[in-house]
């Protein structure tokens, strides 16, 4: 007999799931997935849905997407007739984005016009510092990884004013902004006097590195009331440099991914980040890390999340693994990051980028780091920073790591993302 009990847990509110019979899925989360079954073919091959009402049982024995799997069976996949979605991208109707993830090879992500804007919309609505953005004019400047394409983040080398679009300015042209020459950075530092923004937007790496080139230039831009961090994993040292360069401005978490849109909101390192509602079902898959030893103490409420998106109508995700991990809180989530970035101790504790931040000696900052294992005990503490770090940084990050860990301790003059133009700040070994 069925029981409330084979319920998955969600992320999401109570209300946002929709009323439900003993054992039997929530009423808006079925019509979800049943839209999902006919907007995509591709569901119905992999596991036939029947007519009956859906009960958790079910539910559960729908296999979850994984990246992998769209890349191998390719967006078409997703479609009952692909010539109509590529007459749609001549007639403005679709667009589409590649996107490299954690995927060996780029995933190319179909979706429909004024989908992102809209998605991104109820975003901001889902937060009180964002809210007071939408519907309304205001000036937005974007500094994105260069892997952003050009369809949601136009940085092609065209004059300023041409890349100006509905109040906001994409800083990107096509250098790399880890290595951009200072020329660049006089560029950019000219262009946000000019706009003048009220909202900057961008990578938190590349956020630090633009605070130090106002540092350098002694620029301030007093205009930014706000800065959303997203794209990318950030640190506690990213977020003060940032701090730094637009003092008084609220630092915002906007977390999701090209394919899946925003999922989560909060306010930056307040461990208060909520689901968007109206973007997505998020479903908590309870993590158990094969590292030879059980879950420490506490860590039970250490998740992996399948999101299953809401209202999409070109290539919607049901029970989709981002490949992310997120930790539950009383005042809600923390994103730990992508699951290859989390190293274990022994007794099979979680280390995050959250536990690192929290050992470094309150007389250390730098612009970046990132903390690289090479082999089983010793790491790599590579950072950017305008001083030489003490010994002491090095001793209280090997005491994160564990007994018989040892760091040394490198600055380099930048650290290199991935091809993607994202930044990993811990990087284990593989297991």
């Amino acid at each position: 007999m069925e029981t409330a009990s084979l319920a998955p847990a969600f992320a999401n509110l109570r209300a946002s799931l929709g009323e439900a019979g003993a054992g039997r899925v929530p009423v808006a989360l079925e019509q979800e997935v049943r839209a999902i079954y006919r907007r995509s073919p591709l569901y119905q091959q992999r596991f036939p849905l029947h007519t009956e009402p859906l009960h958790w049982s079910c539910y559960r024995e729908i296999p979850v997407l994984t990246k992998q799997e769209i890349v191998q069976r390719g967006h078409t996949a997703f479609f009952h007739d692909y010539s109509e979605i590529e007459r749609g991208f001549a007639r403005k109707q679709f667009e589409y984005e590649h996107t490299s993830g954690t995927t060996s090879g780029p995933m190319t992500v179909v979706m429909e016009d004024g989908w992102w804007n809209a998605q991104t919309r109820r975003a901001y609505l889902a937060h009180p510092v964002l809210a007071r953005y939408t519907d309304r004019p205001y000036r937005k400047c974007v500094l994105a990884p260069v892997g952003c394409s050009s369809n949601l983040c136009p940085y092609e080398d065209h004059p300023f004013p041409h890349r100006y679009f509905d109040g906001t300015v994409y800083l990107n042209l096509s250098s790399d902004p880890f290595a951009f020459p200072e020329g660049e950075w006089d560029r950019i530092v000219r262009e946000l006097q000019a706009v003048k923004p009220q909202v900057i937007e961008g990578e938190p790496v590349y956020l630090s590195l633009l605070a130090r080139a106002l540092a350098r230039r002694q620029v301030q831009v007093p205009s930014v009331e706000t800065v959303i961090l997203t794209y990318g994993k950030a640190s506690r040292q990213h977020s003060a440099r940032i701090a730094g360069a637009f003092p008084g401005a609220a630092q915002v978490d906007l977390y999701g991914s090209t394919e899946a849109g925003y999922l989560f909101v909060g306010d930056a390192f307040a461990d208060n980040l909520r689901v968007v509602e109206d973007n997505a079902f998020i479903e908590l898959t309870p993590w158990r890390p094969s590292t030879g030893s059980g879950p420490a103490a506490g860590e039970d409420e250490v998740f992996q999340i399948q999101v299953t998106t809401r209202g999409r109508e070109a290539m919607p995700l049901l029970r989709y693994h981002t490949g992310d991990i997120v930790r539950r809180t009383s005042g809600g989530f923390r994103i730990l990051g992508r699951e290859k970035d989390l190293f274990f101790r022994g007794d099979g504790t979680v280390v995050s980028a959250h536990e690192i931040d929290a050992v470094m000696p309150a007389g250390f900052a730098c612009w970046h780091w990132s903390l690289v294992q090479v082999s089983e005990q010793r790491w790599e503490f590579q950072y950017v920073a305008d001083g030489i770090a003490d010994e002491a940084v090095g001793a209280a990050i090997a005491a994160a790591l564990g007994a018989e860990a040892r760091v040394a301790l490198f600055r380099r003059k930048f650290i290199q993302p991935a091809a993607s133009g994202k930044f990993a700040l811990l990087k284990p070994l593989a297991r």
